[in-house]
């Protein structure tokens, strides 16, 4: 018997094209997409770091999930970045992300700010408490300055 995940065995971090004059190329968006299914892509993750996310609009970030949704149809999962050091705009784009049709939440820890467990995992319920999407945790401590510690994931993942 084979086990798929929900959101299959390969989810890759999508770039963000971007034009010469700094504008999102929108061709260029559903181009990468299509090339990352053609490539056995189970799932696209957009609005992530790699994604361009600090440097994208709520309102980019909105249009960059419904034309990778547009252009995979149900051919694959989108997995909206939704992270941000500050809890309530990361709330306020998982609601976004849930909105535009994203199958699925990734969240970083809050970065600079550097809060002890209690507040990642407070950040992280606030978020999950939002919406129906699944919440997938993203721990990269040497980027946002602060670890996931074990105990705190195993309490989210209970919730």
């Amino acid at each position: 018997m084979t086990i798929i995940a929900p959101f299959g065995r390969l989810a890759t971090a999508m770039v963000t094209p971007f034009k010469k004059d700094l504008t999102i190329d929108w061709d260029g968006v559903a181009t990468l997409a299509n090339h990352l299914l053609s490539t056995g892509h189970d799932a696209i993750v957009v609005n992530g770091t790699t994604g361009e996310a600090p440097t994208t609009s709520d309102d980019e970030k909105d249009q960059i999930i419904k034309v990778v949704l547009e252009t995979v149809g149900n051919r694959a999962k989108v997995i909206a970045g939704a992270g941000n050091n500050e809890t309530s705009h990361s709330v306020e784009q998982a609601l976004r992300a849930q909105k535009a049709g994203a199958h699925g939440l990734l969240v970083v820890t809050p970065y600079y700010n550097k809060p002890p467990q209690a507040g990642i995992e407070a950040h992280f319920r606030a978020i999950a408490d939002s919406t129906d999407l699944p919440v997938m945790m993203y721990d990269i401590p040497g980027r946002t300055g602060i670890a996931i510690e074990a105990d705190t994931i195993v309490r989210l993942a209970e919730h």
